[in-house]
């Protein structure tokens, strides 16, 4: 009876509420970003690891606690360096001007057919390509040291890019709407192990732009000329043209 007396003593206000309700966004806007995640399986096992705590001071267990507290006290550094990754994507969503979409400049949207049909003149030829398609968090840090454009994006203009021999051949196409704004960038490469190891330099450097902006990156493989596409970390492979368009409508919405 007193914990129910307890219970109904509590005076819940509107405050009470939205606190509940901030937190409950918060663990889930943290969960989503880890679903499907190797940081998943990595914050099951520290949750599990932490628990020992309490689980040793329930049962009266004084080893068991004194190491587990230990434990606790070095667990922040290690969720620190375990989910880097995951840290700067988050704080880097963070970042984005929610009100940017009502009050900038309306950008041009992205031609998809000319996209395709480059890849599909491209890829029968084992020709290499990094197109980078850029979204709302911007990409001029990845501009420096590449060759400026800021020409209209066409399909011939993205083949003459990736023609082998050019200047241009072996960086990554930067595309802001409807234009090319540089070629030649370089990209960083991702620090997560290769399950497969057979990626190379594109494909690495696709997944790694990938995990620190919400950019769609198109890669075409020079070794088999398959096609593939980067998005939040993860590449989806051997991808036909029509799961590419579904890739770039599902991030950019659909053409009118």
């Amino acid at each position: 009876m007193r914990f129910f007396d307890r219970l109904f003593s509590l005076q819940f206000t509107w405050r009470d509420a939205a606190d509940i309700l901030i937190v409950a966004v918060i663990i889930y806007w943290i969960l989503s970003l880890m679903r499907g995640t190797r940081a998943m399986q990595v914050t099951i096992g520290l949750m599990l690891l932490g628990s020992t705590f309490f689980i040793a001071r329930a049962f009266d267990l004084p080893a068991l606690e004194a190491i587990s507290r230990e434990i606790l006290f070095y667990l922040p550094f290690a969720v620190i360096i375990l989910f880097q990754t995951e840290i700067r994507r988050a704080l880097a969503r963070m970042g984005v001007n929610p009100l940017a979409h009502l009050f900038g400049r309306r950008r041009s949207r992205i031609p998809y057919d000319a996209i395709l049909d480059a890849v599909d003149i491209l890829a029968p030829r084992h020709i290499g390509a990094l197109i980078v398609l850029e979204g709302d968090q911007t990409l001029r840090a990845y501009e420096e040291g590449s060759k400026p454009l800021d020409a209209l994006l066409t399909s011939s203009l993205l083949v003459s890019i990736f023609t082998p021999g050019g200047p241009l051949h072996d960086g990554a196409a930067i595309v802001r709407g409807d234009r090319i704004v540089v070629a030649g960038a370089f990209l960083p490469l991702t620090t997560s192990p290769d399950p497969k190891l057979a990626h190379g330099t594109r494909h690495r450097a696709a997944i790694g732009l990938t995990e620190d902006s919400d950019a769609l990156v198109i890669v075409v493989s020079e070794e088999n000329g398959s096609t593939a596409v980067a998005s939040d970390g993860t590449l989806r492979e051997n991808l036909d043209r029509n799961a590419v368009l579904a890739a770039m409508t599902s991030r950019f919405g659909a053409q009118p």
